[in-house]
């Protein structure tokens, strides 16, 4: 029987066995399948009935909300949006906080974000090699902008023996300049620049 090309009883049980395996394990696939799209089925059913609408809406109004007055919102002038951080550096570095202000408004006109063409960065617009000297890592961070642009003002005035003016001048165009004039610089930036901070600090004693 086997020369003539039929498989013995025990060749035929395992091949059957076999295919029936492959078949039985196709089937069950099949069915898997069928269970998920009746089970889809079903939920888009149910989605689609009358009461589903009903639960859909009770747990809508069950959602937490939020309600915002807007007669809380206490709008803060730019001049004072920085006052806890000016009067924390006048405090350290024994400056008196309307000319940290006054700094700060010529510098900037208090826009943290400023950048001019030169390079100068944040509301005390510092150059970076300044920023980098006073320790401030991130410039543009208000609070290391003020406290760095304060303690830079400290020494300009320590170095000009208290003398504002030529600390302010210093501040704008260099203490080199200064130094080489031994007054303001006669550059019509610095001076101006010079006149309208005193003339900011001089409004503040009115």
């Amino acid at each position: 029987m086997a020369g003539l090309g039929l498989r013995a009883a025990d060749e035929r049980r395992h091949g059957d066995r076999r295919r029936h395996s492959r078949f039985g394990h196709e089937r069950r696939r099949v069915d898997r399948r069928r269970a998920r799209l009746r089970t889809v089925l079903l939920t888009v059913v149910t989605l689609a009935a009358p009461h589903a609408a009903k639960v859909s809406s009770a747990l809508r109004s069950t959602r937490a909300s939020v309600t915002v007055d807007i007669n809380s919102f206490d709008a803060v002038e730019a001049q004072h949006a920085y006052d806890d951080l000016i009067n924390e550096a006048a405090a350290r570095y024994h400056l008196d906080p309307a000319m940290i202000r006054a700094v700060m408004q010529t510098e900037s006109a208090f826009n943290a974000m400023a950048v001019s063409p030169v390079g100068a960065m944040g509301l005390m617009q510092l150059m970076p090699e300044v920023a980098a000297e006073q320790g401030a890592d991130d410039p543009m961070d208000p609070r290391q902008n003020i406290m760095a642009g304060s303690r830079y003002l400290r020494q300009l005035l320590n170095a000009c023996r208290g003398n504002l003016t030529l600390a302010l001048a210093s501040y704008n165009d260099g203490p080199g300049a200064v130094k080489k004039y031994g007054k303001v610089p006669p550059f019509k930036e610095t001076r101006n620049y010079v006149k309208k901070i005193i003339g900011l600090l001089a409004d503040t004693e009115h």
